[in-house]
């Protein structure tokens, strides 16, 4: 996007505030092996997280710039993907006037956290092939359309968006497009990382929830111009992500030959999963993956979700959602539970 102002997208509250400074952005960091602080009211009695953490996450977004070739100024942190989001919210759209428009079927939190915040969300439905009807997206912008949503790997559907789609919003949309990455590992697909010089509106987030294997530290990771992160940070809670988390974060991403195992290991099994599928005689029809799941369409899915249930198998039944209808989302397990859920397919 051409001539892209991040200015004209901030609200004005956020443009005239000034961020809270805590006693750890305050002190300037060099040897502290032989330093006191008594700057932060902490409890003195060391106990690994006696202290604040650091509010910056230094050390964590030193790791992902260096993996992911960017910055660290280019980098925000949260707690889950879901705090950035809401960032990402109440930075740019000023509630009763901006909307946000978002892609059904996709992730649900972008529609809970434009409730509430208070912002519309136009939703424009998915093609039937499950890709952005571009021109019907850029049809429904207007004046105070600030954000597009991109889920891709989408969620439930398990598909990539094509690279057309993408780049025509980027480049017409006067706005932030934000791709939600939370299952790019999966995929054969490059990162939209790789474009985020080019545009300046584009905002990328990403998790190590799903492939890092790190659900319970909720991790959330946010990508972006230097100008966009300086906003978040500037309305970001002081020490939202803590002490364990980081720590944690590091001592995962200290192993990535691990992280590339368990995710070969998850395709691989995917492949199985999806050949075992093609003989389940309720099963209708298979969706293209590129995701940790598979979407498949069956006879009846609450049927089949009670029956695998009932066999201790729990999955997600999406056919309330739009263009879903009969699906049943299927995560990939381990080898012995992928086992326990194809007997239990052929079988019931």
């Amino acid at each position: 996007m051409k001539d892209f102002n991040i200015n004209n997208l901030v609200r004005e509250n956020v443009k005239s505030m000034k961020p809270y400074s805590s006693a750890r952005d305050e002190f300037e960091d060099f040897d502290t092996a032989n330093m006191v602080f008594l700057d932060a009211n902490e409890n003195p009695f060391q106990n690994g997280v006696n202290r604040y953490p650091d509010p910056q996450q230094s050390n964590v977004k030193s790791v992902l710039a260096k993996l992911k070739n960017v910055t660290k100024n280019q980098i925000l942190l949260g707690n889950g993907s879901d705090e950035v989001l809401d960032l990402i919210f109440r930075a740019f759209c000023e509630p009763k006037i901006d909307n946000v428009i978002t892609l059904p079927p996709t992730y649900g939190m972008y529609g809970v956290l434009a409730n509430l915040n208070n912002i519309e969300n136009k939703e424009v439905l998915l093609s039937t092939d499950f890709q952005p009807q571009v021109e019907k997206i850029l049809d429904t912008v207007d004046e105070n359309t600030k954000i597009i949503f991109l889920c891709s790997p989408n969620n439930p559907t398990a598909n990539s968006f094509s690279d057309e789609s993408v780049l025509k919003l980027l480049q017409n949309f006067k706005g932030l497009v934000v791709i939600d990455e939370a299952y790019i590992d999966f995929s054969d697909k490059e990162s939209w990382l790789a474009k985020i010089e080019d545009y300046p509106n584009l905002v990328i987030t990403q998790t190590l929830s799903k492939a890092y294997g790190l659900a319970g530290i909720r991790l959330g990771i946010c990508y972006g111009s230097p100008a966009v992160i300086s906003v978040l940070n500037k309305i970001k809670p002081p020490y939202n992500v803590n002490e364990l988390t980081q720590l944690r974060a590091l001592e995962r991403l200290s192993d990535p030959e691990k992280i590339k195992s368990e995710i070969a290991s998850i395709i691989a099994q995917r492949e199985v999963l999806l050949k075992v599928l093609v003989d389940v005689i309720f099963v209708e029809k298979i969706y293209p993956t590129e995701a940790n799941f598979i979407l498949i369409k069956v006879d009846n899915a609450n049927k089949r979700y009670d029956e695998l249930i009932a066999k201790g198998i729990v999955i997600r039944n999406r056919t309330t959602q739009p263009l879903c209808e009969n699906t049943l989302r299927l995560t990939i397990g381990t080898e012995e539970e992928n086992k326990k859920l194809m007997e239990v397919l052929l079988t019931i």
